[in-house]
């Protein structure tokens, strides 16, 4: 197996965790509020994934629960939030590192235990064409990310669930006045993204990588809010860039097994390089961000 073959093999995988955990905080900005907490929540959902496989749990009852205990520690989140009306930057930066320091109190019995990932399914014929054959070779939780971008961008395009978030992002007083819950549509959402991340963090501890290391999220999270920048609040988008971005971390091993020398902490931030690029990117062009963002992102709603 050649790089090129090595990163397409690889890259929906690597990408996974990015995707999940970057389509629910889509939705949660989508609904005007910003979480920066999604490294937390990943991490804590990391942790309770892999105590309940390694235990002998099963990996659908270590998901579930992962996806309980992220959603727990988001709805606090909107508690203090949506509750208090808190500045939403710092409360979710509280939430990340209290995500962050349960995972490694929950997890440090653990360090270094490995528990049995789960097979890969292959689709026939395609997944032997030369090069891209690998692409459709992945396991279950891969495939089913794919359903779930579907699927919440078809709820944004055709439903009244995702008009109705929307509108709630848009201009929360008029949502309002016309009689939608501003606050309970603020919640759910923030308890889907929440969800989300613990999925994106259990995918990362029981199946990518099935160990437990503390700090194993290693960025991640951050990547995924930066995601959703990078496509612009857009669903394809931001599957794009999850791609991109899983993709290039396999760089850095596809460029050791072919006997580059080049050093070891400059592949390891490549994702994080590339991020900053793109976001830069991104930035400069106003329009863009004008066109496809969220008017009320981040401001509290006062009746």
């Amino acid at each position: 197996m050649n790089a090129i073959e090595f990163i397409l093999s690889g890259m929906l995988a690597a990408a996974t965790p990015f995707l999940l955990a970057a389509l629910g905080e889509l939705v949660v900005e989508r609904a005007g509020v910003l979480n920066l907490g999604v490294e937390g929540l990943m991490a804590f959902g990391a942790v309770l994934a892999f105590i309940i496989v390694y235990h002998g749990g099963g990996h659908l009852l270590g998901f579930l629960v992962a996806g309980l205990g992220g959603a727990v520690l988001s709805l606090i989140f909107a508690f203090v939030a949506l509750g208090f009306r808190a500045n939403q930057v710092a409360t979710g930066l509280a939430i990340g590192i209290l995500g962050q320091g349960l995972s490694a109190l929950f997890g440090k019995s653990y360090e270094s235990l490995t528990v049995k990932g789960v097979p890969k399914f292959a689709f026939p014929w395609l997944s032997e064409i030369p090069v891209v054959g690998g692409l459709f070779i992945q396991d279950v939780v891969a495939w089913l990310s794919l359903a779930v971008t579907l699927a919440i961008w078809a709820t944004f395009a055709y439903t009244k669930v995702g008009l109705v978030v929307r509108a709630v992002g848009e201009n929360p007083k008029a949502a309002h006045a016309i009689g939608y819950s501003v606050i309970l549509v603020r919640i759910l959402a923030i308890a889907f993204g929440g969800a989300m991340a613990g999925f994106a963090g259990a995918y990362a501890s029981v199946i990518y990588t099935p160990l437990w290391a503390d700090g194993m999220i290693a960025g991640r999270g951050w990547i995924a809010i930066a995601l959703v920048v990078f496509g612009t609040w857009l669903t394809g988008r931001i599957f794009l860039g999850a791609c991109l971005f899983g993709a290039v971390s396999l760089t850095g091993l596809a460029a050791q097994a072919t006997g580059l020398d080049v050093p070891s902490p400059l592949l390891s931030s490549l994702p994080y390089l590339v991020t900053i690029i793109v976001l830069g990117i991104i930035s400069a062009d106003r329009r863009l961000l004008k066109l496809n963002g969220v008017a009320s992102l981040g401001e509290p709603f006062e009746r």
